[in-house]
């Protein structure tokens, strides 16, 4: 009996030992706050932005936004150049192949919503993209007017003409299909725009192009579900210890707030861990199922203390460092 409560005892003390280390090793409590400059990823640059009140996966945006502060019109050169202006480290944008082999970078898999064209975007040619009205669907009061239509004719840009505008910019490109085709598409179009050097670029999409672009360009740093869970689920498991899986590494993760919690060592810890395994980490709004962004001062008010990677927002115009008094 005696044995029996020895062993109950020492079992009680090393369980508050892997307890006490558990905590100390993955609380951010003990750490110098950063004082640096938050860094910022402008999703579409700066663009004209929706209610997400009862929105659905095939809503269409560009008849639901709010009255315009600005005149700018997503993925087109001039959001992108505001966006850097105004304080962006990284730009986000969507792409399409073309049927004459360009990637337009346009949002919508199809062209009704935003434009004054007809049919699935993919399957016209770049010139056919170049004649269409990108600013013509855009609507603020339910269809009595249109503040940009008419404004917008040709601002579709290609990948090459983005890339050749900022060359020394970070760059988040958005494959929008799962078509592994698309990966090796695309993984040919980089290697002719700009070589191998792909440091100023990343790339996220579904998981079959994703995986193709990563085996042609292993160095270039990707995301998607996939690679999310190999490194996520493992870190689960064992990253209370501080270690990082291997699949983690280079990579780049894009956290849901409501997620970022339940991370070992989050934020600070977590961050640090990631950084050295040259991980980007970007932090999300809400559970990330529709792109939400940190894009107003209430929302910044969220961001854990302890952060320092990027923070993703639809309103950089509002939030970013240029607008910092």
């Amino acid at each position: 009996m005696k044995r029996f409560k020895r062993t109950l005892k020492y079992i009680g003390i090393g369980m508050l030992v892997l307890i006490a280390f558990m905590f100390i090793n993955n609380t951010s409590l003990f750490m110098k706050r950063e004082t640096a400059e938050q860094k910022y990823l402008a999703h579409r640059g700066v663009h004209q932005t929706f209610t997400m009140e009862g929105i659905t996966w095939d809503a269409c945006t560009a008849e639901r936004i709010y009255e315009p502060e600005h005149s700018y019109i997503e993925n087109t050169i001039e959001s992108m150049e505001e966006a850097f202006r105004m304080g962006a480290d990284i730009v986000e944008l969507d792409v399409h192949p073309t049927t004459d082999g360009e990637f337009a970078v346009f949002h919508d898999w199809t062209l009704e919503c935003r434009t004054d064209g007809e049919g699935v975007t993919r399957e016209h040619t770049m010139e056919e993209l170049k004649q269409l009205d990108v600013g013509y669907g855009y609507t603020a009061d339910g269809g009595n007017t249109y503040p940009f239509r008419g404004n917008g004719i040709g601002l579709i840009p290609t990948l090459e003409e983005v890339l050749a505008e900022f060359p020394d910019q970070e760059l988040l490109i958005h494959i929008k299909s799962d078509d592994p085709k698309e990966g090796e598409l695309l993984a040919n179009y980089l290697e002719m725009q700009v070589g191998s050097d792909l440091q100023q670029l990343s790339v996220y999409g579904g998981d079959q192009p994703i995986s193709k672009l990563k085996d042609r360009f292993p160095e270039l740093r990707v995301m998607s579900k996939g690679t999310m869970k190999n490194c996520l689920i493992p870190y689960f498991a064992v990253g209370w210890t501080g270690y990082v899986p291997k699949a983690c590494e280079g990579t780049q993760l894009h956290i849901p707030e409501k997620i970022g919690p339940f991370l070992w060592g989050w934020s600070g810890k977590f961050y640090k861990r990631m950084e050295q395994a040259d991980t980007r980490v970007i932090i999300v709004a809400g559970d990330g199922g529709f792109s939400e962004g940190f894009d107003s001062d209430e929302d910044m008010g969220r961001i854990p203390d302890y952060f320092s990677g990027y923070i993703w927002t639809n309103r950089i115009d509002l939030i970013g460092n240029e607008n910092i008094n």
